[in-house]
């Protein structure tokens, strides 16, 4: 009996040790973020403002009748900051329209999110600013509009092309709404 418990401990130590194991040391993914430079947006929009090097505007190919929507496109961070933009005429399009639909989008986020901050800014330009922060695995993060209130109504909306949780993509969250900040902060309208 001592000789086959023997023989089947030597059998499972020799199977046993084929791979080598080690350990998986705590870590996090590094993430390299460049430094934020900002360059201004070309000319052929309704509004004038700065935003990062890091990104690149596109065209919005989800409604190419609106050639005023654009997206900031962060290829090396898989995001994408979404601007809409409407022309206030007070008859068809008014404020109180597009801001409530503001809010209802930022709503849509309840089901999910943690929590919602919400702020009024006013901008160095003279607009206002409303901002919404989200917490929690919600879609988008960091949303904003920018307005005259009279003629001019610009939205903007964080966005991931990854399903990654929100706590991992925390860096680049915050580095994104220091953009977005400074896009806001510079904002003009062409009359």
């Amino acid at each position: 009996m001592k000789k086959i418990s023997a023989i089947l401990i030597l059998a499972i130590g020799l199977t046993s040790c084929e791979q080598t194991w080690l350990p998986k040391p705590p870590g996090y993914n590094r993430i390299d973020l460049p430094p934020h430079t900002y360059q201004p947006l070309s000319e052929g929009y309704p509004y004038l403002f700065e935003f990062s090097k890091a990104s690149t505007v596109e065209p919005d190919s989800f409604n190419l009748a609106e050639k005023a929507w654009i997206n900031l496109n962060y290829g090396d961070l898989g995001a994408k900051i979404h601007l809409t933009y409407k022309r206030i005429d007070g008859k068809s399009v008014d404020f109180k329209t597009l801001s409530n639909d503001a809010f209802k989008l930022t709503a849509k986020h309840q089901v999910k999110a943690y929590g919602i901050e919400e702020g009024i800014l006013l901008t160095p330009n003279g607009y206002t600013a409303v901002v919404a922060e989200l917490t929690g695995e919600v879609p988008t993060q960091f949303q904003f509009f920018v307005t005259d209130s009279t003629t001019h109504f610009l939205r903007g909306a964080l966005y991931f092309n990854t399903a990654v949780k929100n706590d991992s993509l925390a860096p680049v969250i915050e580095y994104i709404k220091i953009d977005m900040t400074h896009l806001m902060n510079s904002v003009k309208f062409k009359e």
